[in-house]
Protein backbone atom coordinates (compact mmCIF):
# COMPACT_ATOMS: atom_id res chain seq x y z
CA UNK A 1 0.00 0.00 0.00
CA UNK A 2 1.31 3.34 -1.52
CA UNK A 3 1.12 6.30 1.20
CA UNK A 4 1.90 9.39 1.70
CA UNK A 5 4.69 11.09 3.30
CA UNK A 6 2.69 12.83 5.99
CA UNK A 7 0.88 9.36 6.48
CA UNK A 8 4.49 7.43 6.93
CA UNK A 9 5.46 10.33 9.66
CA UNK A 10 2.02 9.69 11.50
CA UNK A 11 2.02 6.03 11.26
CA UNK A 12 5.45 5.76 12.90
CA UNK A 13 5.25 7.64 15.61
CA UNK A 14 4.28 3.88 16.84
CA UNK A 15 4.13 1.80 13.77
CA UNK A 16 6.57 -0.02 10.69
CA UNK A 17 6.48 1.75 7.36
CA UNK A 18 8.77 0.63 4.24
CA UNK A 19 10.82 3.46 3.04
CA UNK A 20 13.64 4.04 -0.18
CA UNK A 21 16.99 4.93 0.72
CA UNK A 22 19.96 4.81 -2.13
CA UNK A 23 20.79 1.45 -0.85
CA UNK A 24 18.15 -0.95 -0.38
CA UNK A 25 14.89 -0.03 0.97
CA UNK A 26 14.02 0.06 4.80
CA UNK A 27 11.60 -1.21 7.44
CA UNK A 28 11.59 1.81 9.37
CA UNK A 29 10.66 2.43 13.72
CA UNK A 30 11.21 5.53 15.69
CA UNK A 31 14.31 4.29 17.63
CA UNK A 32 11.49 6.25 21.26
CA UNK A 33 8.63 3.76 20.13
CA UNK A 34 9.73 0.14 22.33
CA UNK A 35 6.51 -1.16 20.35
CA UNK A 36 7.40 -0.43 16.75
CA UNK A 37 10.65 -2.27 17.73
CA UNK A 38 9.37 -5.12 19.10
CA UNK A 39 7.09 -5.36 16.33
CA UNK A 40 10.32 -4.64 13.99
CA UNK A 41 12.31 -7.70 15.04
CA UNK A 42 9.13 -9.75 14.84
CA UNK A 43 8.36 -9.34 11.37
CA UNK A 44 11.51 -9.60 10.24
CA UNK A 45 12.60 -13.07 12.12
CA UNK A 46 15.17 -11.26 13.03
CA UNK A 47 17.32 -12.04 16.00
CA UNK A 48 17.66 -9.62 18.86
CA UNK A 49 21.18 -9.41 19.23
CA UNK A 50 21.79 -8.34 15.08
CA UNK A 51 21.75 -4.31 15.95
CA UNK A 52 20.31 -2.08 14.11
CA UNK A 53 21.35 0.98 11.83
CA UNK A 54 20.09 4.54 13.18
CA UNK A 55 19.28 6.35 10.41
CA UNK A 56 19.36 10.61 10.62
CA UNK A 57 18.73 13.32 8.75
CA UNK A 58 21.97 15.81 10.23
CA UNK A 59 24.97 15.10 11.93
CA UNK A 60 22.92 17.65 14.98
CA UNK A 61 20.87 14.80 14.95
CA UNK A 62 22.95 11.87 16.70
CA UNK A 63 24.27 14.15 19.51
CA UNK A 64 21.22 13.02 22.13
CA UNK A 65 21.89 9.18 21.65
CA UNK A 66 26.04 9.32 20.67
CA UNK A 67 29.11 9.93 23.22
CA UNK A 68 30.67 12.42 20.66
CA UNK A 69 29.82 13.11 17.17
CA UNK A 70 32.59 11.53 14.26
CA UNK A 71 35.91 13.65 14.09
CA UNK A 72 36.57 12.21 10.75
CA UNK A 73 36.83 13.40 6.88
CA UNK A 74 34.19 10.17 6.49
CA UNK A 75 31.33 12.48 7.30
CA UNK A 76 31.77 13.94 3.92
CA UNK A 77 30.35 11.14 2.42
CA UNK A 78 26.84 12.06 4.19
CA UNK A 79 24.55 11.75 2.94
CA UNK A 80 25.53 8.42 1.40
CA UNK A 81 25.93 4.79 1.33
CA UNK A 82 28.05 5.04 4.66
CA UNK A 83 27.33 3.63 7.98
CA UNK A 84 29.74 4.31 11.02
CA UNK A 85 30.18 3.04 14.46
CA UNK A 86 29.78 5.76 17.55
CA UNK A 87 30.12 4.83 21.13
CA UNK A 88 26.13 4.86 22.18
CA UNK A 89 24.19 6.73 25.30
CA UNK A 90 20.44 6.98 26.13
CA UNK A 91 19.60 4.09 23.23
CA UNK A 92 17.42 0.85 23.94
CA UNK A 93 18.92 -2.42 23.81
CA UNK A 94 16.38 -3.23 21.33
CA UNK A 95 18.65 -0.50 19.07
CA UNK A 96 22.00 -1.87 19.93
CA UNK A 97 21.80 -5.43 20.58
CA UNK A 98 23.18 -4.50 23.92
CA UNK A 99 26.64 -3.30 22.67
CA UNK A 100 27.79 -0.24 24.11
CA UNK A 101 27.80 1.46 20.33
CA UNK A 102 25.31 2.44 17.91
CA UNK A 103 25.55 2.47 13.92
CA UNK A 104 24.44 5.37 12.06
CA UNK A 105 24.54 6.99 8.89
CA UNK A 106 22.30 9.85 6.69
CA UNK A 107 20.89 8.29 3.77
CA UNK A 108 21.17 10.03 0.32
CA UNK A 109 17.32 10.05 -0.77
CA UNK A 110 15.03 12.98 -0.85
CA UNK A 111 12.03 11.95 0.43
CA UNK A 112 13.50 10.04 3.34
CA UNK A 113 15.54 12.69 4.39
CA UNK A 114 12.74 14.88 4.74
CA UNK A 115 10.88 12.12 6.29
CA UNK A 116 13.90 12.10 9.37
CA UNK A 117 13.44 16.13 9.60
CA UNK A 118 9.92 15.35 10.61
CA UNK A 119 10.01 12.42 12.66
CA UNK A 120 13.91 12.45 14.18
CA UNK A 121 15.97 9.32 14.18
CA UNK A 122 14.80 5.86 12.81
CA UNK A 123 16.32 2.52 12.52
CA UNK A 124 15.57 1.06 8.95
CA UNK A 125 17.04 -2.50 8.84
CA UNK A 126 16.44 -3.88 5.22
CA UNK A 127 12.68 -4.45 4.21
CA UNK A 128 12.81 -8.23 3.96
CA UNK A 129 13.08 -11.49 6.01
CA UNK A 130 15.92 -12.06 7.99
CA UNK A 131 18.63 -13.48 5.71
CA UNK A 132 16.73 -13.52 2.84
CA UNK A 133 17.53 -11.21 -0.36
CA UNK A 134 17.36 -7.14 0.48
CA UNK A 135 14.36 -5.16 -1.33
CA UNK A 136 15.20 -2.53 -3.80
CA UNK A 137 11.64 -2.30 -4.97
CA UNK A 138 8.39 -1.89 -3.62
CA UNK A 139 7.50 -5.11 -5.34
CA UNK A 140 9.46 -6.82 -3.02
CA UNK A 141 8.54 -5.41 -0.06
CA UNK A 142 4.87 -6.18 -1.34
CA UNK A 143 6.18 -9.85 -1.90
CA UNK A 144 7.65 -10.52 1.50
CA UNK A 145 4.35 -8.52 3.49
CA UNK A 146 1.89 -8.26 1.91
CA UNK A 147 0.20 -5.35 -0.67
CA UNK A 148 -1.73 -3.97 2.42
CA UNK A 149 1.83 -3.43 3.95
CA UNK A 150 2.47 0.73 4.14
CA UNK A 151 5.34 1.52 1.70
CA UNK A 152 6.51 5.50 1.00
CA UNK A 153 7.32 4.67 -2.53
CA UNK A 154 10.64 5.95 -3.68
CA UNK A 155 11.41 4.17 -6.81
CA UNK A 156 13.92 1.60 -7.22
CA UNK A 157 16.50 1.78 -5.11
CA UNK A 158 19.75 3.14 -6.97
CA UNK A 159 22.59 1.49 -5.63
CA UNK A 160 21.20 -1.96 -4.48
CA UNK A 161 23.88 -2.95 -1.81
CA UNK A 162 23.53 -1.89 1.65
CA UNK A 163 25.77 0.37 3.30
CA UNK A 164 29.61 0.04 4.09
CA UNK A 165 29.73 0.04 7.90
CA UNK A 166 33.08 1.17 9.32
CA UNK A 167 34.43 1.43 13.06
CA UNK A 168 37.92 3.02 14.55
CA UNK A 169 40.51 1.26 16.29
CA UNK A 170 43.66 2.43 17.59
CA UNK A 171 43.06 5.58 15.59
CA UNK A 172 42.36 3.56 12.10
CA UNK A 173 39.08 2.90 10.19
CA UNK A 174 38.41 -0.35 10.14
CA UNK A 175 35.42 -2.04 7.48
CA UNK A 176 33.16 -4.21 9.83
CA UNK A 177 30.21 -4.72 6.50
CA UNK A 178 31.42 -4.59 3.00
CA UNK A 179 28.80 -2.34 0.96
CA UNK A 180 28.35 0.07 -1.75
CA UNK A 181 30.90 2.01 -0.97
CA UNK A 182 34.53 -0.16 -2.09
CA UNK A 183 37.89 -0.42 0.04
CA UNK A 184 39.76 1.24 -2.37
CA UNK A 185 37.15 4.10 -2.92
CA UNK A 186 37.05 5.23 0.92
CA UNK A 187 40.83 5.26 0.57
CA UNK A 188 40.96 8.24 -1.71
CA UNK A 189 38.84 10.07 1.42
CA UNK A 190 41.04 8.02 4.45
CA UNK A 191 44.20 8.34 3.00
CA UNK A 192 44.71 4.69 3.97
CA UNK A 193 42.70 1.49 2.56
CA UNK A 194 40.60 0.38 5.71
CA UNK A 195 41.07 -3.19 6.41
CA UNK A 196 38.03 -5.31 6.22
CA UNK A 197 37.64 -7.47 9.47
CA UNK A 198 35.75 -11.02 8.91
CA UNK A 199 32.87 -11.00 11.63
CA UNK A 200 33.08 -13.05 15.18
CA UNK A 201 30.52 -15.20 17.07
CA UNK A 202 28.51 -11.80 17.82
CA UNK A 203 27.59 -9.76 15.41
CA UNK A 204 29.08 -6.25 16.08
CA UNK A 205 27.56 -4.58 13.53
CA UNK A 206 24.24 -5.40 11.05
CA UNK A 207 25.13 -8.02 7.90
CA UNK A 208 27.57 -10.06 9.85
CA UNK A 209 25.54 -13.18 10.01
CA UNK A 210 27.11 -15.87 8.08
CA UNK A 211 24.24 -16.70 5.81
CA UNK A 212 22.34 -14.04 4.31
CA UNK A 213 20.62 -12.48 1.89
CA UNK A 214 19.64 -16.07 0.08
CA UNK A 215 17.35 -16.98 -1.69
CA UNK A 216 14.93 -20.49 -1.20
CA UNK A 217 17.25 -22.47 -4.11
CA UNK A 218 20.95 -23.68 -3.15
CA UNK A 219 23.63 -21.67 -4.80
CA UNK A 220 26.33 -23.89 -6.01
CA UNK A 221 30.11 -23.13 -7.65
CA UNK A 222 30.16 -26.62 -9.77
CA UNK A 223 27.84 -28.14 -11.69
CA UNK A 224 25.21 -29.76 -11.55
CA UNK A 225 23.09 -26.74 -11.67
CA UNK A 226 19.35 -26.09 -13.47
CA UNK A 227 20.90 -22.65 -14.27
CA UNK A 228 23.32 -19.95 -13.92
CA UNK A 229 23.59 -16.46 -12.40
CA UNK A 230 25.97 -14.80 -14.78
CA UNK A 231 26.40 -12.17 -16.88
CA UNK A 232 24.67 -10.91 -20.36
CA UNK A 233 28.25 -10.74 -22.53
CA UNK A 234 29.28 -14.38 -22.02
CA UNK A 235 27.87 -17.96 -23.28
CA UNK A 236 26.40 -20.85 -21.00
CA UNK A 237 25.05 -24.02 -21.95
CA UNK A 238 22.70 -23.80 -18.80
CA UNK A 239 19.39 -20.94 -18.50
CA UNK A 240 20.57 -17.12 -17.77
CA UNK A 241 19.33 -15.38 -14.43
CA UNK A 242 21.10 -11.90 -15.82
CA UNK A 243 23.25 -9.49 -13.78
CA UNK A 244 23.91 -7.19 -16.67
CA UNK A 245 27.55 -7.14 -18.31
CA UNK A 246 30.50 -8.42 -16.49
CA UNK A 247 32.61 -4.99 -17.09
CA UNK A 248 30.02 -2.43 -15.50
CA UNK A 249 29.96 -3.69 -11.83
CA UNK A 250 27.54 -1.11 -10.02
CA UNK A 251 24.66 -2.36 -13.04
CA UNK A 252 25.18 -5.47 -11.46
CA UNK A 253 25.16 -4.31 -7.74
CA UNK A 254 21.99 -2.88 -8.22
CA UNK A 255 20.53 -5.73 -9.95
CA UNK A 256 22.39 -8.38 -7.81
CA UNK A 257 19.15 -8.90 -5.18
CA UNK A 258 16.37 -8.59 -7.79
CA UNK A 259 18.32 -11.48 -9.51
CA UNK A 260 18.69 -13.49 -6.24
CA UNK A 261 14.38 -13.59 -6.14
CA UNK A 262 13.97 -13.92 -9.69
CA UNK A 263 15.85 -17.40 -9.09
CA UNK A 264 13.08 -18.04 -6.50
CA UNK A 265 10.30 -16.72 -8.92
CA UNK A 266 11.47 -18.86 -11.80
CA UNK A 267 11.46 -22.33 -9.45
CA UNK A 268 15.06 -23.16 -10.10
CA UNK A 269 16.44 -25.43 -7.13
CA UNK A 270 20.05 -25.47 -7.53
CA UNK A 271 21.92 -22.50 -9.33
CA UNK A 272 25.42 -22.26 -10.40
CA UNK A 273 26.83 -18.99 -9.70
CA UNK A 274 29.59 -17.21 -12.12
CA UNK A 275 32.35 -15.77 -9.83
CA UNK A 276 35.03 -15.17 -12.32
CA UNK A 277 35.73 -11.60 -12.14
CA UNK A 278 38.01 -9.36 -10.24
CA UNK A 279 38.65 -9.04 -6.46
CA UNK A 280 38.57 -5.30 -6.26
CA UNK A 281 36.71 -2.32 -5.99
CA UNK A 282 32.82 -3.15 -5.60
CA UNK A 283 33.53 -6.52 -7.26
CA UNK A 284 34.73 -7.48 -3.82
CA UNK A 285 31.28 -6.37 -2.26
CA UNK A 286 29.37 -8.47 -5.07
CA UNK A 287 31.59 -11.45 -4.28
CA UNK A 288 31.09 -11.31 -0.60
CA UNK A 289 27.21 -10.90 -0.80
CA UNK A 290 27.24 -13.88 -3.45
CA UNK A 291 29.01 -16.30 -1.05
CA UNK A 292 27.04 -14.97 1.63
CA UNK A 293 24.04 -15.93 0.27
CA UNK A 294 25.35 -19.50 -0.31
CA UNK A 295 26.09 -19.47 2.98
Amino acid sequence: MRITLDQAATLLKNDIVAIPTETVYGLAASIHSPQALEKLYALKKRPKENPLIVHVASLDDLLPFVESLPNTPLTKLWPGPLTLILRAKNLSPLVTANLPTVAVRIPNHPLTLKLLQQTGPLVAPSANLSGKPSATTPEHIELDFGSSFPILDGGPCQNGLESTILSEKDGLYRILRQGALSQEYLATTLGYKPEIILPGAKPECPGQLFKHYSPEATLVTTLPAEAVLGFTDRTYTLPLIPLGPSNNPHLIASRLYHALREIDSKGYKTVLLDLDFPDEGLYKTIRERLLKAKG
